[in-house]
């Protein structure tokens, strides 16, 4: 598999330090991820690219403010999110009026960014064991034994941990289903 992985802990905590070729090495070794999730949610290729940047602009500027080594992914994504989110949001004010025809792709195309929100507000709120495999498992598409390798666990423990965590996001999902038809 050529997929490379997150950074490890021990580079994000020195880059959270200060050390600048770690901090180099951490916006390096994130950009791939980075641009995965901003063209899987993004409307266009251009607002994917820029959304990237952005968000490994925001990764040098704030690494200091991640709270916990383990949630640079899920942190990641929310800020990619939230760029794809506000460049949407940019386009629709500025394109002007739509054709009869392209408003049902604008629509859709904000319900999937809103979705993508969601999905990704329910996996940050997560236990960070469960985050972890769950972010590595369906997220990065590493394998089972990679995936347990990488976090020091046991295969068992890891199909455990990560069937936990796939129950808790489908409950998320449910109940902010719920939340938004009101019940």
């Amino acid at each position: 598999m050529a997929e490379t992985s997150w950074p490890g802990e021990a580079l994000i905590a020195a880059a959270q330090d200060g050390d600048s070729r770690a901090i180099t090495a951490l916006v390096s070794g994130s950009h791939p991820h980075v641009r995965r999730f901003a063209h899987s949610l993004c409307t266009t290729p251009q607002d994917a690219e820029d959304a990237a940047q952005e968000a490994l602009i925001i990764l040098y500027r704030k690494i200091g403010m991640l709270r916990a080594t383990g949630a640079l992914a899920a942190w990641m994504f929310r800020i990619v999110r939230n760029e794809c989110v506000r460049r949407a949001r940019l386009a629709l004010r500025h394109r002007g009026p739509l054709p009869e025809r392209a408003a049902p792709s604008a629509e859709e195309e904000a319900l999937q960014l809103l979705e993508a929100g969601i999905v990704a507000d329910v996996i940050a709120s997560l236990p960070s064991e469960q985050r972890r495999v769950l972010i590595m498992r369906d997220v990065q598409g590493c394998s089972g034994r990679m995936t347990a390798d990488a976090l020091g666990i046991s295969t068992a423990a890891m199909k455990s941990r990560l069937h936990r965590a796939r129950a808790a996001v489908q409950e998320g999902l449910h109940r902010t289903e719920g939340d938004c038809h009101g019940g």
